[in-house]
């Protein structure tokens, strides 16, 4: 048997693979769900604040410098995530699907990838997410902390899933 019908065998009897993005305000709770779903069998997390703040210590200091860096990193984790799912390995995405330009980057890569996807939709007030941010910079949990103005620099540019996006969405709250 040759190496390529190996692996179309091994395709065949594995669970396909699921693409999970996350979509909610800063502070909605996507990083908690997306640990509680990374733990599925055969499935992995990519977490951006995780990879910004190894790929740029001390250069995120404002929103500005956030989206250059975010930028950055999702030019090159898209073939990387894409290889994955193509490989029959579920991803959890920890990275903001929470605009319209952001979600359809993402669907670039299910697509390519021929995987099928969720866009868990995290549906929580201003003032609950303002709370638990204000826990999270006191715990010091988080490799970056967010202002009261900065939450609402951030949440002025999100936008809710809409149906004519066509993504399959759970929603939580």
């Amino acid at each position: 048997m040759s190496t390529f019908e190996t692996t179309q065998n091994a395709k065949a009897f594995s669970a396909p693979a699921v693409f999970h993005m996350v979509c909610g305000k800063i502070g909605s709770g996507k990083s908690t769900l997306t640990r509680r779903l990374a733990m599925e069998p055969m499935t992995v997390l990519i977490c951006e604040d995780d990879w910004l703040a190894r790929l740029y210590p001390n250069e995120i200091h404002a929103i500005l410098d956030y989206v250059r860096c975010a930028g950055r990193l999702r030019g090159a984790m898209a073939s990387h995530i894409e290889a994955l799912l193509t490989a029959g390995i579920s991803v959890v995405l920890d990275f903001p699907s929470n605009t319209t330009r952001t979600r359809a980057w993402a669907r670039e890569i299910f697509e390519k990838a021929g995987s099928s996807h969720l866009l868990h939709y995290l549906d929580v007030s201003d003032e609950v997410c303002r709370a638990r941010l204000r826990a999270r910079n006191t715990s010091g949990g988080n490799p970056f902390e967010t202002s009261d103005e900065d939450f609402d620099q951030i949440t002025s540019h999100f936008v809710a899933p809409a149906a004519d996006e066509g993504f399959n969405v759970v929603r939580y709250g």
